[in-house]
């Protein structure tokens, strides 16, 4: 029997068009990210549908935003005390209370720049987006001050003292060394230190999942985030 055209290793005169760069980066599966980011811009969409009366996307505001996110504290799982608790803030209590469960900021955080991003990709103008608003940011800041203090643990902003440091080591080389080397020297160490931000439920279980990690970076090996 005659070997056929496939054993003989014959070649397709018209072979399929190689695929571009682009069509390659859409076959690839999005990062877990991007992923993320989506679902949680189809539930943000999807909460202002529900909305009483409903939203439009180009009428949401920093309000709403806010009220979006308390409106996802009802799925957090972040013990919050009161400041009528007996454990307000005590980083390990020894037993539960009744306090109420909530996001953790650092959650919300996250949220609120994947929706801000989210919001820009979907032809949003950035001077307009509601997740960049002063309001939210402030409502932020007050949330992560509020439950360092209910938890007792306080989160400490990173302070940049090596880099203050040395501009004043260089500077005050230059100094002994001459006005000339003053200026060259100040530029060096300012030029470093320019180099040195689909549904309710499956938002509620990706910002639970990043608040264990969240627990366990705010409070000491062995305690517990939540009592």
């Amino acid at each position: 029997m005659d070997p056929g055209p496939t054993d003989l290793g014959v070649v397709d005169p018209f072979p399929p068009p190689p695929s571009s760069p682009q069509q390659q980066q859409q076959r690839k599966p999005p990062s877990r990210y991007e992923s993320q980011k989506r679902r949680d811009w189809n539930t943000f969409l999807q909460y202002l549908r529900s909305h009483r009366p409903p939203l439009s996307l180009a009428r949401c505001s920093g309000a709403h935003v806010i009220e979006f996110l308390k409106y996802l504290d009802q799925f957090g799982k972040t013990k919050v005390h009161a400041t009528g608790c007996t454990y307000f803030g005590h980083p390990n209590p020894p037993a539960p209370c009744v306090c109420p469960l909530k996001q953790a900021w650092g959650s919300l955080d996250a949220l609120v720049g994947r929706l801000r991003a989210a919001y820009e990709e979907n032809d949003g103008v950035p001077e307009s987006n509601p997740f960049g608003a002063r309001a939210v940011g402030i409502y932020l800041r007050e949330v992560k001050e509020s439950q360092g203090r209910a938890r007792g643990v306080p989160y400490h902003k990173k302070k940049k003292k090596k880099k203050k440091r040395k501009l004043l080591q260089d500077t005050a080389a230059a100094t002994s060394g001459g006005e000339a080397s003053l200026f060259p020297a100040v530029g060096a160490s300012i030029a470093d230190d320019a180099t040195g931000a689909r549904n309710i439920s499956a938002v509620a279980a990706a910002l639970s999942s990043s608040e264990a990690g969240e627990g366990s970076r705010a409070t000491p090996a062995g305690s517990s985030s939540s009592s």
